[in-house]
């Protein structure tokens, strides 16, 4: 296998042939190391690379290996979005606001670690993880590797584009909106939003008060689920995700639904059509697929989501070390989540499981939903640069109206790649399970890429 093969060969695959001795722990991220140095002046998905220390870690990957050990990620490099702690490294959340380096690492991450991961570098945010496009004034913008005049799409933009040009075998990345699936839908990428709770966002807990998750941007769906067993917080069996990823679903009722939980906006031709020939595959692949729609009730999604969404917005604000050197939208998104109290919050995550059940109701009937990813293709760099944040979030909320309910509701929700649109960039269709119930969306989503697979693809930038 060349250096290239085995960059995109995904995080499971070199998992093995780590432990079978095909390649060391040190020659796998030197190969990374070589990409970043020639591809990423272009991209701009990482904010820092940990090349030191990730050679270090390497060299002990390799004595572990090399003893005997083996673990679910020994060797293998991994992206941590630049919202999630790394012991001696600034967390910058896309911003100049920022504090000094961490002493301790986040849970996520010491999870990694102690599964065997190398830890590779940091990748690029929005500031403050707010919009789904990765472009700030502090750190410039991250471009997509399908086409460098389009954004990968945000907030764990650079997580997205890091893994989609072979930059890094898989990432970690964070969602409270669609954070995750959105980057993996535009960058042809396989990424889960896990159940709230699911993987630890400790110790920054309650995160956009309740929404934010994190979770698995990555090649394979077998590689999500290596990414699940390893950092999975709810006790349960040893290796439960990979083994749901590589069993037959079984026969399940599934719910196609192109409704548009909030926004009167309808997803374009091509990404309608994209959804449609899911369901079609779906039904030959043995399922029963109906027409159905989840009972979203507008007002209350919208007067549970959006204070809570801005309210995280100005946590986050408030937290900076030097909040004034925040962007004027920033600031203006912050002042206004600042009017909700936290008897307000309270009030709001008091009645989130009245909501959650209407919506959730379908479920009584179904085993998965299946929706639309986004609506259209990722917006062109600069877009909403002269932008205020009212129209900036109107603007963008358009484009990925699907995801954001599924975030007040916490259930996990993944993107599954699918075709390439008119424009040569990557669509998503997005499935939907019941709480907690990750293995049948992992079963599912493998028996798709069976059927269809998508790992092969490479962008132009790789």
């Amino acid at each position: 296998m060349d250096a290239r093969d085995l960059a995109f060969a995904g995080a499971a695959a070199q998992a093995q042939l780590l432990a079978d001795g095909a390649v060391t722990a040190p020659e796998l991220l030197e190969i990374y190391l070589e990409r970043i140095a020639r591809l990423d002046s272009d991209l701009r998905s990482y904010r820092v690379v940990l090349t030191d220390s990730a050679r270090d870690e390497a060299d002990a990957a390799q004595e572990l290996l090399d003893a005997g050990e083996r673990l679910p990620l020994l060797g293998v490099p991994v992206a941590i979005k630049d919202d999630v702690d790394v012991a001696g490294e600034v967390t910058a959340c896309g911003s100049g606001g920022h504090g000094p380096a961490v002493a301790s690492d986040a849970e996520a991450v010491r999870r990694l670690r102690a599964a065997g991961a190398v830890i590779l570098g940091k990748t690029n945010v929005p500031e403050l993880m707010i919009f789904p496009f990765t472009e700030s004034l502090t750190f410039g913008a991250t471009r997509n590797p399908w086409n460098l005049g389009r954004s990968p799409g945000g907030s764990s933009g650079g997580s997205g584009a890091a893994v989609a040009a072979g930059l890094a075998p898989l990432a970690l990345g964070s969602d409270g909106g669609g954070s995750i699936r959105i980057p993996s839908s535009w960058c042809g990428l396989y990424g889960l939003k896990p159940q709230r709770d699911r993987v630890s966002v400790e110790p920054h807990d309650n995160a956009w008060q309740g929404l934010s998750v994190n979770g698995p941007i990555a090649r394979s769906v077998l590689d999500a689920a290596t990414f699940l067993d390893a950092t999975s917080t709810v006790p349960g069996p040893d290796g439960e995700f990979v083994a749901a990823a590589r069993r037959e679903p079984g026969k399940l009722r599934i719910a196609l639904s192109t409704k548009v939980p909030t926004l009167p906006v309808r997803a374009g031709q091509q990404q309608m059509a994209a959804v449609e020939q899911a369901g079609a595959l779906l039904r030959d692949l043995g399922h029963e697929v109906i027409v159905a729609d989840p009972d979203y009730p507008l007002p209350q999604i919208y007067a549970n989501f959006l204070p809570r969404f801005l309210r995280g917005i100005s946590d986050d604000a408030d937290a900076q070390a030097h909040p004034e050197r925040l962007e004027s939208r920033t600031r203006s998104m912050a002042r206004a989540g600042s009017f909700f109290s936290d008897r307000r919050m309270e009030q709001l995550r008091g009645i989130e499981d009245r909501v959650s059940a209407k919506i959730q109701s379908i479920f009584d009937d179904v085993d998965v939903v299946l929706t639309p990813g986004t609506t259209a293709p990722p917006s062109r760099i600069g877009a909403y640069r002269k932008r205020g944040w009212v129209s900036t979030l109107l603007a963008v909320s358009q484009q990925v109206p699907y995801f954001p309910v599924w975030n007040l509701t916490g259930q996990p929700a993944a993107v599954v790649p699918w075709d390439l649109d008119g424009y040569g960039l990557p669509m998503s269709v997005q499935l939907v399970g019941r709480p907690y119930d990750e293995a049948t969306l992992l079963s599912l989503s493998a028996q798709i890429e069976r059927a269809r697979p998508w790992a092969h693809r490479r962008p132009p930038v790789s």
